[in-house]
Order: C-alpha cells, then structure tokens, then sequence
C-alpha cells in the first residue's frame, strides 16, 4: 500500500514523500496515528494545500524535542532493586522503571521513548539509556542500579 508521510517516521521517509508500505502497518498504526494519508490523487491535492501547515508543525515539534534533549542530556538517575550478593537482580530493571524514575525527577519521559538495545537490565550496575525523544533526536541518560540494604 503506498501513503503519502505527514510527518517524519524513523527510517521510512520524510514529510510528504509517498512510501511503499505494508498494508497492515498503514491501516493499525501510520493512518490510526496520523502518521500518513493513503496515496491517491485526492489526498495529494489535500496535503499540498497543508504541506506548510505541516511543515511548520513539525520544526515546531523538533524545536520541543530539542529542548527536552538539552534538559536530559547527560542526567543521572538512581534505581534500587532487590539484588542478590553476587550483583544479579531479583527480576529487571526496564523502561518503566527508568521513565518511573524520570519522572520523580521532574523530567517526563514515556516509556515507549526509552530505547535499550540490549535488553532490560538484570545486574547492578552503571549504564547508558537512549531517550528518543524524536526521529533523529535522542539524548542519553545515565542509570545507576544500586542494591537495596
């Protein structure tokens, strides 16, 4: 199915270009979110006459990405867990935790925004979390886990 992209989606394309995707992924997720439009001639004279519209939304929304990245960029946060002598931890450490510990904080970041590559965390220890805050823009927070006493 092709859609024309009303904003930037990862590493599918940019506003306005017409992408060849899954027919399953527009209708449960690009078109539902207002992500994209279905491609036909219609809709391309509708988002030509929004393309500025558009535009302007998106710089607006990179512009708050922005500001949030330079408030988060190099923060560090404390996780106690229930961790056994050997440093392993009694369940894990994932990306509600890490936003729940943002957030008491007074940084608010969703979890769905919380980027970690290698899995949860199961040991105490220091580590580098991704906080993607926009399609290209991420900032990297430090986790320090820590065993409860």
């Amino acid at each position: 199915m092709n859609v024309i992209l009303l904003e930037r989606v990862g590493k599918m394309g940019d506003l306005g270009d017409e992408v060849s995707v899954r027919s399953g992924f527009a209708r449960n997720f690009l078109i539902p979110q207002g992500k994209a439009v279905r491609a036909n001639a219609e809709n391309r004279e509708v988002f030509e006459g929004q393309r500025a519209g558009l535009e302007k939304a998106a710089l607006v929304r990179q512009d708050a990405a922005q500001a949030r990245a330079n408030d988060l960029e190099g923060f560090a946060i404390a996780i106690t867990a229930k961790a056994s002598d050997e440093g392993k931890l009694f369940g894990s450490v994932g990306t509600t935790e890490i936003a729940a510990a943002l957030a008491e904080q007074g940084k608010e970041v969703h979890k769905s925004e919380v980027r970690m590559p290698d899995g949860v965390i199961g040991d105490v220890g220091e580590y580098e979390v991704s906080i993607q805050l926009h399609a290209e823009l991420s900032a990297t927070v430090m986790v320090a886990v820590v065993s409860e006493d």
